[in-house]
């Protein structure tokens, strides 16, 4: 099941994710300095706890397609998939042990509690969103708190493992953790905006899902945020009754969000987050992480990853 989850075997050749959370890791430590052996178990770590995240994600979403592929629930069911996440996250903290075999062993305890501590606050991320499905209305506050929680702390402590793994000190480590939280935040506003307006050959998933699940992505949350109208209004009750909406009501949201411009807000919400990443005083990560966030570039470079 591992293996048909990340497309390896005779379950490939297959589209993967490009990999931005070890890389995160990986780039951080080589750019202060450690040699990239230094970074290596950490960056496993993050790439197979992100994964398992994912198959749990998937499980409680119903999701049946990742990277164009059915997911493990759709494939083995429910029990066997939470099994194989399971497994994903033993494996992962296995690897981030074993980076005692390079670095002192304190910081390897600094840096299992540190992914210990993200998978607490994820969890509660996740916990939010799955309770907003239920929820009429949802705010700007407790849109940026789930997204902070669920997606841009894994980021965070991506880029502090990379910094613990070239033994910076704490305040390089606090500011890396910054940078990595602004980049999630922005990360999260732009996987929002394909999630509604990308195709399925783009995202390897199902177009508008989110908004046929009511999910309280940037766009919607912002949108019945505005003064009242009637595009804002088909926004607000479409999304007022706890139920999966049906495709004509989906069509009807996007045509509402497109007249309401939150696309467009949506980028201007991304922006001020890359403001802080534009400030990062290590230019090549700096670079890196704008790069993966260009917001010319296609929906696609977002949701793959």
């Amino acid at each position: 099941m591992l293996l048909r989850h990340f497309g390896y075997g005779r379950y490939g050749p297959a589209r993967r994710g490009k990999r931005l959370r070890p890389q995160m890791v990986v780039r951080v430590a080589v750019g202060e300095g450690a040699p990239v052996e230094n970074a290596l178990d950490a960056a496993v770590a993050v790439e197979i706890f992100h994964n398992y995240s994912l198959v749990h994600d998937d499980i409680e979403d119903r999701d049946e397609l990742r990277h164009g592929r059915r997911t493990l629930w759709s494939a083995y069911g429910v029990g066997q998939a939470i099994n194989a996440g399971d497994a994903m996250c033993a494996l992962s903290f296995l690897s981030l042990e074993r980076a005692s075999d390079r670095l002192d062993a304190r910081r390897v305890l600094n840096m299992i509690a540190l992914l210990h501590e993200a998978h607490a606050v994820m969890c509660e991320g996740q916990s939010l969103d799955l309770h907003f499905e239920s929820e009429a209305i949802v705010d700007l506050d407790g849109y940026h708190r789930m997204i902070a929680c669920k997606t841009a702390q894994l980021f965070d402590a991506s880029c502090r493992l990379g910094a613990y793994a070239a033994g910076c000190n704490e305040e390089t480590i606090a500011g890396y953790g910054d940078l990595g939280r602004a980049y999630g935040m922005a990360f999260q506003i732009r996987d929002d905006v394909s999630g509604i307006w990308s195709s399925v050959d783009e995202t390897g998933k199902v177009t508008g899902i989110d908004v046929a699940r009511r999910k309280w992505t940037f766009p919607v949350v912002w949108a019945i945020a505005q003064p009242r109208s009637a595009a804002r209004d088909a926004v607000a009750n479409a999304y007022a009754p706890a139920r999966t909406l049906d495709v004509a009501e989906v069509e009807r949201v996007i045509v509402a969000l497109d007249e309401l411009g939150a696309r467009e807000a949506a980028r201007r919400a991304a922006a001020e987050h890359v403001a802080i990443i534009e400030r990062h005083r290590n230019g090549e990560f700096r670079d890196f992480l704008l790069r993966t966030l260009d917001l010319t570039a296609g929906p696609q470079e977002v949701r793959s990853a």
